[in-house]
């Protein structure tokens, strides 16, 4: 294969995704309605559509672009808004990813590579978690991931679309949002830049399972090139971290003291996270291979140059 089509290519992963595939050599396809992305964050070899997933016209873009095979990481990203407003979560996450799926079998687009979440995983029943887990969704944004690796496993099964399908951890890194419903990292950021005390959703005790976004884009990469017997793996570190840890962490590179203030847990999240990435790493030949200290230090380093 040598193009590449990217859904959401213009966000936080998907433009790193796009970075990842352009230094090795293929053609790349950005496919973004910019509700999410920012269009500076798409490099300029990549060619850019602005087109929503649910829109008819992306079938024409990929008609006209012929990709070989397609990243999709387009979504309604928000756990929160996905338990506010769970109809516009599934249009965009469920039926969205449907018409991706019915353009690639009308074109003959051989692979796709699905960003799905450990969200659907639910309230852990072991740590770390595998890809043997019961599937228990709490959300209507984890629900809507899992449908959509079910209509996966249909279009493979029946028209032939291959897929490869990664259950991500929390992602962090440069580029990433900090308004918003933004992640730990961006928010924690966001205040010790701007001397504000961020808010903290539950007690900090709550823990998660944090993966550099470089670490990320080449997972998916690495699954767009990769014959596999499997077709669902976990992406994160393997390392379950606290988040009044980690901003603990982010304390000390700082060098200040700067205490949250704490609001009630957001509905929908589970209290304990970390998962088994063993399967990618012996299928794909991927691993982590940045530690949160080191992850953490190259975000603010761009966080800072980006606020200069």
């Amino acid at each position: 294969m040598s193009k590449v089509a990217v859904t959401g290519g213009a966000g936080f992963i998907g433009s790193h995704v796009v970075d990842v595939l352009l230094n090795r050599g293929y053609e790349v396809l950005v496919i973004d309605d910019l509700s999410n992305g920012i269009k500076e964050n798409v490099n300029q070899e990549a060619s850019f559509y602005e087109v929503n997933i649910c829109d008819p016209f992306l079938r024409e873009v990929l008609g006209k672009e012929g990709p070989d095979a397609l990243i999709h990481l387009a979504a309604q990203s928000s756990l929160r808004n996905s338990t506010k407003n769970p109809r516009f979560d599934a249009q965009t996450n469920i039926l969205g990813s449907i018409c991706v799926l019915e353009s690639c079998k009308d074109l003959c687009i051989g692979k796709v590579v699905y960003s799905s979440s450990v969200d659907v995983y639910g309230e852990p029943q072991y740590l770390p978690i595998d890809e043997n887990h019961p599937i228990r969704p709490i959300s209507p944004y984890a629900a809507s991931k899992y449908a959509v690796e079910n209509y996966l496993y249909c279009y493979k099964r029946n028209h032939g679309v291959d897929y490869v399908s990664l259950r991500c951890s929390n992602v962090y890194g440069p580029r990433q949002d900090s308004n918003g419903e933004a992640g730990f990292v961006a928010v924690f950021l966001d205040g010790f830049l701007r001397d504000r005390k961020p808010t903290i959703n539950g007690d900090g005790g709550q823990t998660r399972d944090f993966i550099f976004v470089e670490d990320a884009a080449k997972a998916m990469v690495l699954a767009l090139e990769k014959e596999t017997n499997s077709k669902i793996f976990n992406i994160g570190s393997g390392v379950e971290v606290s988040i009044g840890g980690l901003y603990n962490e982010m304390k000390k590179i700082f060098e200040r003291d700067l205490f949250p203030t704490y609001s009630d847990p957001i509905e929908g999240e589970v209290r304990r996270m970390s998962i088994n990435p063993g399967l990618a790493e012996k299928e794909l030949d991927w691993k982590p291979e940045t530690t949160l200290e080191v992850g953490l230090r190259k975000t603010i380093e761009c966080f800072k140059a980006k606020k200069n």
